[in-house]
């Protein structure tokens, strides 16, 4: 398979923002990613969409993303504090068509 990095901005919980490279090539969530880039992602369910502790806010690209669902509407409707671009990291593979996504990491109580 062809190697085919992607960047992706992301937005700490303090507001700090970078833009980090991504690969594509080897079946990593979103999720995934963004702990082996050490930001504060709790995944306390380990990517089974039963947590909602890796929800991140889409800035931009939302269009570029898989469909929701219904897992992942129903984990995410139990945030007190839902946006209507909100997603559960772990449930967006990375591929492609995702180059330039923005992400900001969602607030935690």
């Amino acid at each position: 398979m062809e190697t085919i990095d992607i960047t992706i901005e992301v937005e700490d919980r303090e507001g700090n923002k970078s833009t980090l490279t991504a690969p594509t090539d080897m079946g990593l969530s979103l999720m995934e990613f963004l702990k082996a880039s050490e930001y504060d992602v709790l995944a306390t369910c380990g990517g089974m969409a039963l947590c909602a502790t890796c929800c991140v806010d889409v800035m931009e690209g939302e269009e570029k993303l898989n469909e929701m669902s219904d897992d992942e509407y129903a984990m995410l409707d139990t945030l007190p504090d839902l946006l209507p671009n909100s997603r559960l990291a772990c449930q967006l593979q990375l591929s492609p068509i995702m180059d330039g996504l923005k992400v900001r990491l969602h607030a935690m109580d």
